[in-house]
């Protein structure tokens, strides 16, 4: 049988992890919830950050979509690539129009460290010796 090494996740580190990832799972729920729901100024903020408001929708699914998949256990390392593109392209529109993009970039750091910490199979992927 072809069996990989694994590294075991104390409870301590799968706790921190749920909690350092769930914190950006929040904050994109809460994006993409404002994104459906599209309140006052919306529009403009859209536009401002160059994004028409016909896209909001779309973007919301997206965002969504990559949250929940990212929240279940054995579809979260797809979940966290799925978001690290989306916060790239989060960051590249906040770059472009000269605005901090500090919170996007904490956001996929969160994203990757929560699951490295609750999820074995990352930390064997890992170059880092331990």
């Amino acid at each position: 049988m072809n069996e990989q090494p694994t590294a075991k996740s104390g409870r301590g580190a799968t706790i921190a992890g749920w909690v350092l990832g769930g914190l950006p799972c929040a904050l994109l729920s809460f994006s993409a919830a404002m994104k459906f729901i599209q309140p006052d100024g919306m529009e403009k903020n859209m536009e401002q950050m160059g994004w028409p408001i016909k896209y909001a929708i779309a973007l919301g699914v997206v965002e969504l979509a990559s949250t929940l998949i990212y929240l279940f256990p054995r579809t979260a390392m797809l979940g966290a690539i799925l978001l690290t593109g989306y916060m790239g392209g989060a960051i590249a529109t906040h770059a472009r129009i000269g605005e901090p993009f500090v919170v996007q970039v904490l956001v996929g750091v969160l994203l990757w460290l929560g699951l490295f910490l609750r999820e074995p199979r990352l930390r064997v992927l890992t170059p880092w010796r331990r």
